[in-house]
């Protein structure tokens, strides 16, 4: 699905430097490329604050954490999104509370998100999508008359921008009172390793958010509150930082793949390419289509038969998954979001992708299908 050994070949030279560099002067923690990639990740997201952490999931935790919810607080997500998103949730004994999303872009649907809202809401977690922002205008509009805050999961999304009905455009994570990011290495901006971040613009929450990913310390052997343990190698903060400054280009390169696959799907009555909302920069972390009055499964087969991976992101949506299952969850049907688990599947798509490999794909995914 992801080619990450011909991607460090093109930047082999750089990498292996920086990461003999950290070796040499062991600055295994904290080091100052940590410090650095910072700061340039704050700079391109046009963001005040990043405060890089051990993985994405953890993002979502300290997020959370530093909002000061309390157990039984309910927190509004869409089901249809990888675990990590609601597993926090659940793990810090709040509730998760499940809306839809939009059958075409597959992010939150906001027109479902007032009717979710009860008093105990504390929190709303849109996630953009594949690649995809999330409609952010009418959500923060909405978040704002209940007086609520948005925690975006840009895990997927990094690099991606959303334009407002004023022109104004703004980087996915910079929008929301807190944002989260992964850094899993086969993210668009991915490192060596596990890592991840989190953004805001709020002065106070980024000082609680520094001190719950360092054991809630103030300073040195000083705890003010509960917190955990969660950094950034300085060895996956040196890679990220050659990365970073290749994002745009990366992106770029995911996005003449989407439009290949578009051409070549086009019009095919089966298969439904992915919608890209008109106000935002698709990013293609995933490449997702819609298949109907196919056998997905023997798609699946057919298509490893001859050497072409594929997934389903996501074959059980979160509300269906058995480790919520104690929790009694008061989740109303998701219609939509149960259709989607039966008709999507991914392709290959990132930055090393020639026009040989994708013809060899698309000529085989249309043939099976």
């Amino acid at each position: 699905m992801v080619d990450l050994v011909s991607q460090y070949e093109k930047i082999k030279p750089e990498v292996d430097t920086a990461i003999a560099n950290v070796i040499q002067k062991a600055h295994f923690i904290k080091g100052p490329d940590v410090l650095e990639f910072e700061k340039e990740l704050a700079q391109y997201l046009e963001v005040k604050h990043v405060i890089a952490c051990a993985n994405g999931t953890d993002a979502l935790q300290i997020a959370l954490m530093a909002l000061g919810l309390q157990p039984g607080d309910e927190v509004i997500t869409p089901s249809f999104t990888y675990i990590a998103t609601v597993e926090v949730v659940a793990l810090l004994h709040l509730k998760p509370v499940f809306v839809e999303v939009h059958k075409d872009t597959f992010t939150i649907d906001v027109s479902t998100i007032e009717a979710a809202i009860t008093p105990k809401t504390k929190a709303i977690v849109p996630v953009h999508l594949y690649g995809q922002s999330v409609d952010m205008e009418p959500l923060e509009a909405l978040a704002k008359k209940y007086n609520l805050p948005i925690i975006e999961d840009n895990a997927q999304a990094i690099g991606s921008t959303y334009t407002y009905s004023n022109g104004i455009t703004k980087k996915t994570g910079s929008m929301g009172t807190i944002a989260c990011t992964s850094f899993f290495p086969s993210k668009n901006l991915g490192c060596y390793g596990d890592g991840g971040a989190i953004m805001t613009n709020d002065d106070a929450l980024a000082e609680s958010i520094k001190m719950i990913a360092n054991h809630g310390q103030s300073k040195k052997y000083y705890h003010d509150v509960v917190g955990c343990n969660s950094r950034l190698d300085t060895i996956q903060a040196a890679v990220l930082r050659i990365k970073l400054r290749l994002l745009d280009q990366y992106c770029d390169a995911r996005r003449k793949v989407a439009d290949y696959y578009d051409q070549a799907f086009a019009n095919h009555p089966k298969i439904t390419t992915p919608a890209r909302n008109k106000n935002s920069k698709h990013v293609f972390h995933q490449y997702t289509l819609l298949i109907e009055n196919s056998n997905r499964d023997e798609l699946i087969q057919k298509l490893a038969d001859v050497g072409i991976p594929s997934m389903i992101y996501y074959p059980v949506p979160a509300h269906k998954q058995k480790m919520f299952a104690t929790l009694q969850l008061d989740t109303k049907e998701l219609p939509t979001t149960d259709w989607l688990t039966e008709r999507v599947i991914s392709l290959p798509i990132h930055t090393e992708m020639d026009e040989e490999q994708l013809a060899y794909i698309t000529s085989h995914f249309l043939k099976f299908i």
